[in-house]
């Protein structure tokens, strides 16, 4: 247990050069290319625009409390960032194995560079996605602050999750297209593009998908900016997701620990 806090205190310690470290990665992953940060929004925004289009049609015209688009993009920015954010940090340890080799580097921190790298474009969504909500007679009310709060929790878990897959890659690199797969069916299970209530999931169906930790930040996004629910009044679900996070950010760290010393000698 002293190990774990011994090793958050360092990237703590090392925050500025995370920082700059995570900068350095954004524009180096824009570089080279004559639209530069463009590319890295066309695709996100011609998903959301697709999965509109077909999802509309096999709605058959249902009438909603609030337009279908702002909630299926409730649910698509934090999904996003969850799924870029991951597979870079399990690809972090590959990508800089220069780094990793040299002796006096905390590479403790490489997640975690990624990690916030993936943030930035994270960040930029969501000043998109409030004035599209804007311009779609959406206006900011309270509730809207607990977008912070739930970006935070996202933030734990990808890193929580990615120590773990990072670990793992370095020996096993089948471990990216597995990452992958899972983010696929993912994506269906939170869910993002269809409401377990419309459909009538509940019961042992609905409790077995509460335990994909994404199913709460998605929903809390949706209650920020949709149906005003604070996330105090959902005590249960919140305790489990800080549960699962602490839990799986303690294994992965530790199992990063175990396993360092030999990551220069596989990269």
């Amino acid at each position: 247990m002293g190990q774990f806090f011994s090793e958050i205190a360092q990237i703590w310690k090392h925050k500025e050069m995370v920082s700059e470290l995570a900068k350095a990665d954004f524009k180096k992953r824009i570089a080279g290319s004559y639209f530069g940060m463009v590319w890295m929004f066309v695709q996100p925004v011609v998903t959301i625009v697709i999965y509109y289009l077909v999802f509309t049609l096999l709605r058959d015209g249902r009438n909603d409390r609030y337009p279908f688009i702002l909630w299926l993009v409730a649910g698509l920015v934090p999904w996003f960032f969850f799924s870029e954010a991951l597979q870079l940090a399990t690809n972090s340890l590959y990508e800089y194995s220069y780094l990793v080799k040299k002796v006096v580097f905390n590479i403790s921190v490489l997640p975690v560079i990624k990690v916030v790298s993936a943030l930035f474009i994270h960040l930029i969504f969501l000043l998109i996605m409030v004035l599209f909500y804007m311009i779609m007679g959406s206006f900011p009310t309270v509730y809207w602050l607990q977008i912070p709060y739930y970006s935070l929790a996202m933030l734990a878990l990808v890193l929580a999750v990615g120590y773990l897959c990072a670990s793992i890659y370095v020996f096993f690199k089948d471990m990216a297209q597995i990452v992958a797969i899972i983010l696929q069916f993912g994506i269906w299970v939170t869910p993002i593009m269809w409401n377990y209530i419309e459909v009538g999931i509940g019961g042992t169906v609905l409790a077995l998908l509460k335990l994909n930790p994404m199913f709460y930040i998605v929903q809390g996004y949706r209650d920020s900016l949709l149906d005003q629910v604070w996330f105090w009044q959902r005590p249960g679900e919140t305790l489990y997701f800080w549960a699962f996070a602490l839990l799986f950010l303690f294994a992965g760290v530790s199992v990063f620990q175990r396993l360092r010393p030999h990551f220069a000698d596989v990269l």
